[in-house]
C-alpha cells in the first residue's frame, strides 16, 4: 500500500541519516548526476541506500530525481548519497551544461570567426 503525500512518513528524516544534517562532501547540487559503480555487494545498506543504488543501476539520475523517487527531502538525500559515494557504491558527475549556454558559446565562436574574415 502506498502512502499518500499528505501523510507523515513513518520514519523521520533525521533517523534515516543517523541524525546528520550535512553530507560529508559538498559535491551535490540538484542536477548532479549519480551513477552506480558496478555490482558491488549491497550488504549492510539501509533500505533507503539500497533503493538509491538500485535506482542508479538503471542509469544516471539527478539528485532531485532520486529525492523524488524516495519521497525524501533533498538535504536528506544528499546525506545518503555522500555516504554511498564515500563507500564506493556511487560516482557523481556534473550535469551537462544548459543548451542555452552552449548556444551562447557557439554564437561567440561564430561572431569571432566573422570578425576575422
Amino acid at each position: 500500500m502506498t502512502r499518500r503525500r499528505n501523510e507523515r512518513a513513518l520514519v523521520r528524516p533525521h533517523v534515516v541519516t543517523g541524525g546528520r544534517a550535512h553530507p560529508t562532501r559538498n559535491v551535490f547540487d540538484l542536477v548532479t548526476l549519480v551513477i552506480a559503480n558496478g555490482d558491488l555487494p549491497l550488504t549492510g545498506l539501509s533500505p533507503e541506500k539500497l533503493r538509491i543504488v538500485e535506482l542508479c543501476r538503471g542509469g544516471a539520475l539527478s539528485v532531485v530525481e532520486i529525492a523524488g523517487h524516495l519521497e525524501l527531502p533533498v538535504g536528506v538525500t544528499k546525506v545518503l548519497l555522500s555516504d554511498l559515494v564515500d563507500d564506493g557504491q556511487l560516482s557523481t558527475r556534473a550535469a551537462a551544461p544548459a543548451a542555452r549556454t552552449q548556444a551562447r558559446l557557439l554564437q561567440e565562436v561564430l561572431d569571432g570567426l566573422r570578425a576575422t574574415l
